[in-house]
């Protein structure tokens, strides 16, 4: 699939998000906007379409990113336990200081989120069966572990129905004011792409990393740091999007190969359709009704990883 194809319906995708939704607004509205009109198209309508084209871009990259640095096609900031440190990460804040801030709320997910990141890398390392599906299933107990302390935390200070409603995939409350910190993956996205042939050379290995000059450490802070940061940002701003960043990285790898620079665009603007085409599904199922794209993406989601773990050796997985 050639790139300026998924441009073209990222296009068409962006443009018809903006006109769904209770509140009616056709095209032809644009050129007779009244003051409901604007209010509704830029407090609510363009904020929500930013939202997920940013954030499917770059949760996208960070499992590809992730999948690159561990070797490993079903890795992925979901299955490696990331979100499940940066939500609790979230919760520490809210309990030692009852009114942090976003920037507070930031800084722990993000420390919480490299952490549990950089303790999934040493167990791999100490984990001998490397089996392609073995690895993210140690994830995944990780990541529960962490998510059952999150719950017990959140039981004990009364923040459970908060937290619950908080990290569910939801883009309905984004607005003006509520999403501008997504914007904090742009550059990171941009520093991934500069990066992008020293992860394939680091995806092959400390020692071959090492022969050819590259400082391999380095590499995979840089890596990690860019997954922690962007999945904490994504999570306080719009919630958790499963699965998300497993398939859209194995997807384009079918057809672009495992050249991360090469792929990188394409998994950026197959991220943002994806989303796109979830969103605008769940506005649509049960209209005027929502389903939460968290929802929608989990159910799509699953049954192409499910696709994927069957098909695995004809991929080469």
């Amino acid at each position: 699939m050639k790139l300026r194809y998924l441009l073209l319906l990222l296009i068409i995708l962006c443009f018809s998000s903006i006109f769904i939704g209770v509140k009616q607004l056709s095209p032809l509205d644009l050129f007779r906007l009244n003051e409901d009109d604007i209010q509704t198209l830029y407090i609510s309508r363009l904020p929500r379409m930013i939202s997920i084209v940013l954030a499917g871009m770059s949760l996208s990259i960070c499992g590809l990113i992730m999948q690159q640095l561990t070797r490993n096609k079903f890795v992925s900031p979901t299955t490696a336990g990331t979100m499940d440190w940066a939500r609790l990460g979230v919760i520490i804040s809210i309990m030692l200081f009852s009114s942090a801030g976003m920037v507070v709320k930031i800084v722990f997910a993000c420390a919480f989120s490299l952490f549990g990141s950089f303790l999934f890398l040493k167990i791999l390392d100490s984990v001998r069966f490397k089996d392609a599906v073995f690895i993210p299933l140690v994830g995944l107990m990780l990541g529960g572990v962490v998510s059952a302390i999150s719950t017990f935390i959140a039981y004990q200070y009364n923040l459970i129905q908060n937290v619950n409603a908080w990290f569910e995939g939801n883009f309905s409350l984004v607005m003006k004011g509520r999403y501008e910190l997504l914007y904090l993956s742009i550059p990171l996205v941009i520093i991934a792409y500069l990066f992008a042939n020293k992860f394939t050379v680091a995806g092959m290995g400390e020692s071959f990393s090492v022969n050819l000059g590259l400082n391999y450490q380095r590499v995979i802070n840089i890596g990690l740091i860019i997954v922690s940061v962007i999945s904490s940002v994504v999570i306080l701003t719009v919630g958790t999007l499963p699965f998300l960043g497993l398939i859209i990285p194995n997807i384009v790898s079918i057809y672009r190969g495992d050249h991360l620079k090469n792929s990188l665009p394409h998994t950026a603007v197959l991220g943002a359709v994806f989303v796109l085409f979830c969103d605008i599904l769940g506005r649509l199922v049960i209209y005027p009704y929502e389903i939460s794209v968290g929802l929608m993406v989990g159910i799509i989601g699953s049954g192409v990883f499910l696709y994927l773990l069957l098909r695995r050796k004809a991929y080469g997985f």
